[in-house]
């Protein structure tokens, strides 16, 4: 089967049935060593969601970990918008803190079990490749995926680490974004809105809407193409050239300042248009279309594959910490992709970014109850005024009456 990794979610899961958009699936009754649970589960992502059953089963490492060992496994039983046509692969393999398990923080995740048996270190990195390659049609999308340590021939140059803010995504702290050598110049909360987090399992890099917005006109403003069709940066439309262009030089570099471990310093990693400005596919003999590999979000800055593909990314769990090195695939043409350059100073930028308030679901599940609790008190003290009979009446006068729907009209706007 092949697996999705993915920093962004904490399950493993598989598919447990046949699907029209799977080519394989685990049949548990065909494993002798699989133990059903008997706990359905319900994970849901930015794009989709599925539900199955918990189990446990045997699994060995191929390579370098050697022995059998025990993982928790949830078998996929139904999902949408999931599989997807033409996807090639069966299941997810969630590398995130328990804090993201579900049904619960309790269900161990794979690489914690892999921890606790094997005795490995606490610390797993990834490279992945394919920078400038179609998404689909030809070229072979490698990488690495090493348990336990970091493999020095994956990486060049120095390793940069940013600390982790808090344990359940990848979340970590962004100063600030330059486009072309231009700082976007917003207040550094902005980027950190309510989140940032590094998470494979994401296509773009997904920015918030007030930051996306800033990109989008700096590049818009810096770049060598005249008029863009709003739905090229909205994603809804692509931009094709011929074939013997390289629309990449028309575009500038884009780069992200992360806090370094010692919190007076940051670094920053860069991608160069090639990661962000993204072939698609071919049209007859001579166009090639490219799509734009940044999007808007509602909640989170997602460092997703288009920045990762250009760095070998260490997840340092044990020291609590993030570490890029800029990675030898990250080259188009035989030319590097993706830069790392450091230290700078953070005299200007404010001592945290990160809002103090952290909403984990836990919190939010109380805080819904609170809600809820509230609302069924108002709702009972609005019974018993209407059960009251009423002692005088008042009538309204247009004052009274608010016309302007100009806020009901903007809200329904997406």
């Amino acid at each position: 089967l092949n697996i999705l990794v993915d920093t962004g979610s904490s399950n493993f899961a598989v598919a447990g049935v046949p699907d029209p958009d799977v080519t394989s699936y685990f049949n548990t009754e065909l494993s002798s060593t699989y133990k059903s649970q008997g706990i359905d589960v319900t994970v849901k992502y930015s794009q989709g969601s599925w539900t199955g059953v918990l189990g446990t089963d045997v699994i060995t490492i191929p390579k370098g970990i050697y022995g059998s060992y025990t993982i928790n496994i949830a078998t996929i039983l139904e999902s949408e918008n999931f599989f997807l046509p033409g996807v090639k692969w069966h299941g997810i393999l969630g590398l995130a803190y328990d804090a993201l398990a579900k049904p619960s923080s309790s269900v161990e995740t794979f690489f914690d079990s892999l921890v606790r048996q094997a005795k490995i270190p606490n610390i797993f990195s990834l490279q992945m490749c394919g920078a400038g390659l179609p998404v689909s049609g030809s070229g072979t999308n490698g990488g690495s995926l090493v348990l336990g340590g970091i493999e020095p021939s994956l990486y060049k140059g120095d390793i940069w680490y940013t600390p982790v803010k808090e344990e359940w995504y990848y979340q970590v702290e962004i100063l600030k974004l330059e486009v072309g050598g231009q700082n976007l110049e917003l207040d550094c909360t902005e980027y950190n809105a309510d989140k940032a987090i590094v998470d494979s399992g994401t296509t773009l890099l997904r920015l918030p809407q007030k930051v996306f917005s800033a990109v989008v006109q700096a590049i818009a403003r810096t770049s060598l193409v005249q008029e863009f069709s709003s739905g090229f940066w909205t994603g809804s439309q692509l931009a094709c050239w011929d074939k013997t262009e390289r629309p990449w030089s028309l575009f500038p570099k884009l780069s992200i300042y992360l806090r370094d471990e010692n919190s007076s310093r940051s670094f920053r990693i860069s991608i160069l248009p090639q990661l962000y400005i993204q072939p698609i596919l071919g049209i007859g003999e001579n166009l090639q279309c490219y799509r734009f590999g940044i999007s808007s979000s509602t909640n989170a800055l997602v460092i997703g594959a288009t920045v990762m593909e250009g760095f070998y990314v260490i997840f340092d769990r044990a020291q609590r910490r993030v570490g890029f090195a800029v990675s030898p695939c990250a080259e188009v043409d035989g030319s590097p992709v993706s830069e790392i350059e450091g230290p700078f100073t953070t005299a200007d930028v404010a001592s945290n970014c990160v809002s103090s308030v952290s909403f984990h679901e836990p919190v939010l599940w109380i805080a819904s109850y609170a809600l809820m609790s509230l609302c069924g008190i108002i709702l009972l003290v609005l019974i018993i005024l209407l059960l009251i009979p009423p002692r005088c009446q008042h009538r309204y006068t247009d004052n009274d009456v608010v016309n302007d729907e100009s806020s009901l009209v903007r809200h329904r706007w997406k």
